[in-house]
């Protein structure tokens, strides 16, 4: 009879302990030509992608550039990468680290959208059930 109280207490303090949602990012090389540039910085400034390195490969007119993008937008990242590159943008992506999703998962549209796909995918019930349940 103490894990049901338990559970309870810990979803509460869990509610008030001003939670925050971490998201998966992606470390995101892309190789392609100086003229394919604009599509790709497009493409992640859409995505919420970062750019933090672009070089340039010496002896060629290739270009390495890393970037990174959150996994949640990486679903059909290399087909639009491609179609705005005119398929001259080859990307590789890898797990590089977790960060803190902005915004109050409880009262942040865009976090609760989240929230709510989530709860849905795990056949819960929509919405994030006030602390006066417990």
């Amino acid at each position: 009879q103490i894990i049901p109280t338990a559970r309870r207490v810990f979803y509460a303090s869990e509610l008030t302990a001003k939670p925050r949602l971490m998201e998966p990012v992606y470390l995101v090389e892309i190789q392609c030509p100086e003229q394919a540039m604009g599509g790709i910085y497009g493409v992640l400034n859409r995505r919420r992608g970062h750019v933090f390195e672009e070089n340039q490969r010496p002896g060629t007119p290739i270009y390495n550039i890393k970037a990174y993008l959150p996994v949640m937008e990486s679903f059909g990242f290399t087909a639009d990468l491609r179609s705005h590159t005119g398929g001259q943008a080859f990307p590789q992506s890898v797990f590089s680290h977790w960060q803190q999703l902005q915004g109050d998962p409880l009262s942040d549209p865009k976090s609760m959208a989240v929230i709510d796909g989530i709860r849905k995918r795990k056949g819960l019930k929509e919405g994030v059930p006030p602390l006066d349940t417990y």
